[in-house]
């Protein structure tokens, strides 16, 4: 689990074909490894990947086929900035929100404008996840928490205003532009509140009838 807070970024050191899947080598040097070991999570542009190797600032996760068909990853080159998030500790301030790292889809920067020091971004999304999104919600791009400005739901677009200090610490800066692949993950919230609901109206759609009757009172003593 994490929370969309965006601890250091990474280059992409190495992509690495193995036996069908892929093993990628990332150097985070800014990164403390000191409370990592093989088999942690870490969240690589919002993709929760399994820790198998570590080799000084460097890491290695294998990522497969499933992974590499559902993400924006399959688009990755080597050189790319990446951002980073350890998975969270009980004692970890959620000072984003909560982020699976199980990517829904994947959307494209559609626009990128200046407003005053903050930076005005809209993201196309695929049209099924919309129904997640809401105006001052949470949506996970690339692994990072943010707040929804704005829904343009008949252009499937989220809108989104990045203060510079967000910029700064992640790949936005240095790596978005327009028609850019990005990951997203929807509001972990909203999908299980869906799931919710729809439970309910298929037990209310498959719940026996009433089928109490005078001729069923009559049959069992009730009624004469």
């Amino acid at each position: 689990m994490f929370t969309g807070i965006i601890e250091n970024t990474g280059r992409l050191q190495a992509i690495s074909q193995i036996g069908g899947d892929v093993r990628l080598t990332i150097h985070a040097p800014k990164m403390d490894f000191s409370d990592v070991k093989l088999g942690d999570s870490i969240a690589s542009n919002g993709i929760c990947l399994t820790v198998v190797a570590i080799d000084g600032d460097s890491y290695a996760v294998d990522v497969s086929r499933e992974t590499l068909s559902k993400t924006a990853l399959q688009g990755w080159q080597v050189g790319d900035t990446l951002n980073l998030e350890k998975a969270m500790l009980p004692t970890t301030r959620f000072g984003g929100h909560i982020v699976a790292g199980h990517v829904d889809g994947v959307g494209k920067i559609a626009k990128i404008a200046k407003d005053a020091r903050s930076v005005y971004i809209e993201v196309q999304i695929p049209s099924e996840l919309m129904k997640y999104t809401a105006d001052k919600g949470s949506i996970t791009v690339d692994g990072i928490s943010l707040t929804t400005n704005a829904i343009k739901p008949d252009e499937n677009i989220v809108c989104l205003n990045i203060i510079p200090h967000t910029a700064e610490m992640t790949n936005i800066a240095r790596h978005w532009q327009v028609g850019k692949a990005v990951n997203i993950e929807v509001d972990l919230v909203a999908r299980y509140l869906e799931r919710l609901l729809l439970s309910r109206v298929n037990d209310e759609q498959t719940a026996p009838k009433n089928t109490i009757s005078e001729q069923f009172l009559a049959q069992n003593g009730f009624y004469l």
